[in-house]
């Protein structure tokens, strides 16, 4: 950990100076010119501060996520970029949901005029029951309220079940543009597609409509406030090829395998991935990695935080930013190292976690709790 902290002054001056160098030769944003360049010659985040603090599904740990007010929440606390996740609707708009399955996140089941609408489907492998955005339009979803994911860990964020609806993602730029302008300072996204595979396979493809948003707001640039993340490499190659905005490939447990790679038959797994040649791989194409925290530094069989792997350092020497995921402080999400009580729902000692995580040299962090890791960033940074 150590040698990671003493590591990373140098990491932000790389990325400085490769961002001035950048904007010195006068590259462009053409879509053409994002697939010319590669993932290291177009180093994002350009004037956010590292550690950059994300907000994961806005300030999830005090709001129902995915909601404006959550938002608005985690902007009004300082978070640098605040997270999307996509999924379309059956009519092909782009909303806003952590998953396609509403069961949870909205008030779906008490609207008996779409009872009928339950239904078990296979999404990436996984058998879910549910209600599902794709079978419904955008007029009938906005009928819906978004409510709590996590009552029981998060019992004060049902105070607000009920009072948004769910956003769709031009909502969302709109707000963004508006805060921005507000504000004198751009509103920074990063923008997910989720189950890409999966609903190209319905024709109802991600990609091509957030492309056709991203340039009509302006966002479909090289140096542009936003990230586009999936966690299949395809969808981000796909995504390089239609816009210039920096693309961030993330990265589940070391024996999972992307589920594009499964559906194309390509054997590799995340421990492929993590390694030299996968790196670089990934390099031609995107700007940054999105990893699991275990990634960087694993767990024991007591959930005790171990040696941090050379993840940040190989991630680095191919030019790519690492946004790992995801930082909660209650017990029940932290490493057992930084639990502190009995209570899974209590906050543990998050501050020493960010700590460990921040010392390994990584360039910034999700979490639901934005103003906790803004006020970690700044001890870290201090």
């Amino acid at each position: 950990m150590t040698q990671g902290a003493s590591s990373r002054p140098a990491r932000r001056s790389v990325l400085g100076a490769a961002v001035l160098t950048t904007a010195a030769l006068g590259v462009g944003a053409g879509p053409a010119q994002a697939g010319e360049r590669g993932g290291s010659g177009r180093p994002p985040g350009r004037n956010l501060p590292v550690p950059t603090v994300i907000a994961h599904r806005g300030a999830s740990g005090y709001r129902p996520e995915h909601t404006i007010g959550s938002y608005q929440l985690a902007l009004d606390m300082g978070a640098h970029v605040i997270e999307q996740d996509l999924v379309p609707t059956k009519d092909g708009h782009l909303v806003c949901r952590h998953e396609n399955d509403i069961t949870g996140t909205t008030d779906v089941a008490a609207h008996p005029e779409f009872a009928s609408r339950r239904t078990t489907k296979s999404v990436d492998g996984v058998s879910l029951n549910g209600w599902f955005t794709e079978d419904f339009t955008l007029a009938e979803l906005k009928t819906l309220r978004a409510k709590e994911r996590i009552p029981g860990t998060r019992q004060e964020n049902t105070l607000y079940d009920g009072r948004w609806t769910v956003p769709t993602f031009e909502e969302v730029l709109r707000w963004a543009e508006r805060e921005g302008r507000r504000r004198g300072r751009p509103v920074w996204l990063h923008i997910e597609t989720k189950h890409p595979s999966y609903f190209r396979g319905l024709g109802l493809g991600l990609e091509e409509p957030l492309a056709k948003l991203l340039r009509r707001y302006g966002r479909h640039r090289g140096n542009s406030p936003v990230f586009v993340q999936s966690f299949e490499p395809s969808s981000m190659q796909r995504m390089s090829r239609l816009v210039s905005s920096p693309c961030v490939v993330l990265l589940s447990g070391a024996s999972s395998r992307p589920w594009d790679f499964v559906e194309a038959n390509d054997p590799r797994t995340v421990a492929d991935l993590v390694k030299p040649e996968g790196l670089k791989w990934i390099a031609s194409f995107a700007q940054g990695l999105g990893p699991t925290l275990d990634l960087v530094i694993p767990k024991d069989a007591n959930g005790r935080l171990t040696t941090p792997t050379t993840l940040v350092r190989d991630a680095h020497a191919e030019g790519l930013i690492l946004h790992p995921y995801t930082m909660r402080n209650e017990n029940t999400f932290l490493p057992a190292d930084f639990r502190r009580g009995t209570d899974p729902n209590a906050y543990g000692d998050v501050f020493g976690a960010y700590a460990a995580y921040f010392a390994t040299g990584i360039d910034g962090i999700f979490t639901d709790n934005p103003d906790t890791g803004l006020l970690a960033a700044a001890d870290f940074t201090a």
